[in-house]
């Protein structure tokens, strides 16, 4: 048993090795994973089980971790049984050693990180890895990252983020997967797969973890942390499917999220962690609380003290409090005082075991510190080749006019304005883990290297992102009518998106919206490339620049990836997994709405709209255009009539029009007619990206089963009803061609 030391130190291991229970790597099954875990419980002391309750932050210095300095005493005292933030392969073997061979019962600990897209190699920021619709690809992505982050030690990432998010002004929209229930429980399923793998017990998986549960994207004003009020149905509609998905697909672990459902925090919510979660879905992994999230049960008004909160979220199913500590010190007075069981704090620390024998901790605690695989395993060259093929597809072309893209390379100058066109630190995107600004290659790095040596590339800075300064608006200037062409990179820092960072405002920050406006009045060859983490309200570029490109945060190959789309090497095939308001007054804002009694008409003053602006998007769900165009063929439907327990096929015809190979993400929607409850105007039920050559014609078919049809009745039950639906399909969710069909009794 490599790592581990006497009898005496670990005693639950003699009973193994003394042929009371078999040897961890010998054992198969459930019946004798419980083994294991009950017979190691067994030992333990209140205080020891309280520490394995219990999460740390590591710590670090200039001049590297210094976690073993600073709470190498708490490790030998067991009072601690994960660390967040601590990785690196010898760092992380020298705190486990501490834990593994210093304490009585030598438990090893958990090593966890916000691992949300990439660990070393950054890939796109999850809302751009979205925009590809590559399901494949995003799992391909989670699966590189957790070689990467279990080479350095790590063994459990707090990602997926499956929050749905349909107010942009909330800065964490940018690390999920948009507004679409359906879309998000893809990609949910398939982060976790490849986060986990097939195999959990192999040394370069890491645990997955579902968050932030539940609706924690619907935060009212779209203000982070901020209280949400949904009903029943919406939750179960819209919030609920990611991580029911993620839990099919595998996911150990579960993040609460800081908001209230219905009066009641999420971290002392018994009917949905303990019943729902664990009950009904049969989640039997690890629920970790969010940051200090246990403690601040007294801020929501719902517990007096520490105890009473530590009491109410260990009775909720909360097993591990992170960085709180209320566990740790609060928690055997609750015991006493009778507002916790014992039979709650062994059932908790019987799920942190079993995540730890899952990945085969007591096999080998020091099989995810190993240097040699540090080193290989992070930057390799297929890691960074793929990190460019994804950001690629991540990027979305909103607007071609007048076939201004791609660039011909024949130009002889190109003036690249705007400070995020050399920022590496923005490419980067939030949530970076460890990330660093010398991997990246920038847009403006990327476009001299892929240019030709003829073609000369200046850069302006023009203008800061946040800053009303315009003192180099003239340098821009002159660069600009100078040039043959012009990019203009506008958009958002890294740090104005994700968590903390929610925005009053979704329009251009500080001058940058005035640049664009003198740069426009130059009549120059114009090209705008949006780097930022949410929707933008840019009502003004859609009407005056030619060519507009979404590019957000993609990661380490976010320069040759733009390259490539700008100068044609590659067709732009991403779509929109979000929708683009013209303005922050539209928000919330989403596709599948509701029909409402007076729906908006623009002809007539009584009905749902603004009397001050349009009341469409500006770019709607799904939307993404091509260097060539596809024509869509009216869909064919098996049968006209089907009972609710039938599965319907849908075929459609779609032709490459243009001169240039493409990808398309062919969407198929449907709308239940007419419903004993109201139904949203379409629903996103399927799709797929399949590439043509010019003029080639493919048929592409879906199946819809009862699943896509049904949704919850009156009475908060699964029902397909009788009656008529139209499914439409098109290239988003405002292009579609449409059929009707019947459910019939």
């Amino acid at each position: 048993m490599r790592g581990f030391g006497t009898r005496s130190r670990r005693p639950w291991l003699w009973l193994m090795t003394a042929g009371t229970l078999a040897a961890p790597q010998a054992l198969a099954g459930q019946a004798r994973e419980a083994e294991v875990v009950d017979s190691i419980l067994a030992l333990m002391t209140l205080e020891e089980k309280l520490g394995q309750l219990t999460q740390w932050t590591g710590s670090w210095s200039q001049g590297g971790p210094t976690t073993v300095a600073t709470k190498g005493a708490g490790v030998r005292a067991a009072r601690v049984g994960s660390f967040l933030g601590v990785h690196g392969a010898a760092h992380t073997r020298e705190v486990q050693r501490l834990a593994v061979e210093e304490t009585r019962l030598g438990i090893p600990l958990l090593f966890a990180h916000d691992v949300i897209h990439g660990f070393r190699t950054i890939f796109p920021v999850p809302l751009a890895e979205a925009a590809s619709w590559n399901v494949a690809a995003v799992e391909r992505s989670a699966r590189i990252a957790a070689v990467e982050a279990s080479a350095h030690g790590l063994h459990w990432t707090f990602a997926p983020m499956v929050d749905i998010a349909r107010d942009a002004r909330w800065g964490r929209i940018v690390e999920g997967a948009g507004e679409d229930a359906w879309l998000g429980s893809v990609l949910a399923a398939a982060r976790v797969r490849g986060f986990q793998g097939t195999d959990l017990a192999a040394p370069n998986t890491v645990l997955a973890t579902a968050k932030h549960f539940v609706g924690y994207g619907a935060a009212e004003g779209g203000r982070d942390y901020n209280t949400v009020d949904i009903s029943e149905r919406t939750l179960l509609e819209t919030y609920l499917p990611p991580f029911r998905a993620a839990i099919d697909a595998g996911a150990q672990s579960v993040m609460g999220a800081f908001n209230e459902i219905a009066g009641v925090p999420m971290h002392a919510h018994e009917a949905l962690i303990d019943g729902m979660l664990r009950g009904e879905w049969g989640f039997d992994g690890v629920v970790v609380s969010d940051y200090n999230a246990v403690q601040e049960l007294m801020l929501h008004g719902i517990a007096g003290d520490s105890a009473a909160a530590g009491a109410a979220a260990l009775r909720a199913g909360v097993d591990i409090d992170m960085v709180s500590d209320v566990y740790l010190r609060h928690l055997a007075a609750a015991l006493a005082a009778g507002q916790v069981a014992q039979a709650d704090v062994d059932e908790a620390v019987r799920r942190v075991l079993r995540a730890k024998y899952r990945v085969g901790l007591f096999d080998d605690p020091y099989r995810y510190s190993d240097t040699t695989r540090e080193r290989t395993a992070t930057l390799a060259p297929e890691h960074i080749a793929f990190a460019r093929e994804l950001a690629r597809e991540s990027i979305v072309l909103l607007k071609n006019e007048g076939g201004v893209l791609p660039l011909g390379r024949e130009l002889g100058s190109i003036a690249v304005i705007g400070a995020l066109a050399d920022s590496a630190r923005e490419a980067l995107g939030n949530w970076a883990a460890a990330g660093r600004p010398e991997d990246v290659v920038t847009i403006l790095a990327g476009l001299r290297a892929a240019l030709e040596p003829g073609t000369r590339v200046v850069h302006a800075r023009g203008t800061g992102v946040a800053a009303d300064d315009t003192s180099g608006f003239q340098a821009a200037l002159a660069a600009a009518r100078a040039a043959d062409a012009v990019i203009l990179v506008l958009g958002e820092t890294e740090s104005m998106s994700a968590e903390a960072n929610s925005r009053a405002s979704l329009d251009l920050p500080g001058a940058q919206l005035e640049l664009a406006k003198r740069i426009v009045a130059l009549g120059k060859p114009l090209v705008v490339v949006l780097m930022n983490g949410r929707p933008l309200s840019i009502p003004w570029l859609d009407q005056h620049v030619p060519a507009i490109v979404e590019a957000w945060y993609l990661g380490v190959q976010m320069g040759p990836a733009v390259a490539d789309v700008l100068l044609g090497d590659y067709n732009p095939s991403g779509k929109l997994p979000v929708t683009f308001p013209r303005t922050v007054g539209q928000v919330p804002l989403h596709y599948d709405h509701k029909q409402t009694g007076r729906p908006p008409v623009d002809t007539l003053k009584y009905t749902s709209k603004y009397i001050d602006f349009p009341w469409t998007p500006l770019y709607p769900f799904g939307h993404g255009l091509s260097y060539t165009t596809f024509a869509y063929g009216e869909p064919r439907l098996d049968r006209a009539a089907l009972r609710s327990v039938d599965t319907l096929t849908v075929s459609v015809t779609v032709t490459n029009t243009g001169t240039r190979a493409g990808a398309e993400v062919v969407q198929l929607y449907v709308r239940d007619d007419v419903a004993t409850v109201t139904r949203p105007v379409r629903q996103l039920r399927g799709f797929e990206k399949l590439e043509l050559a010019p003029g080639e014609t493919r048929t592409v078919t879906f199946r819809l089963g009862p699943d896509a049809l049904s949704y919850y009745g009156p009475d908060l039950t699964p029902v397909v009803e009788p009656g008529w639906f139209t499914v439409f399909v098109g290239g988003s969710s405002a292009a579609t061609q449409s059929a009707k069909f019947e459910v019939v009794p």
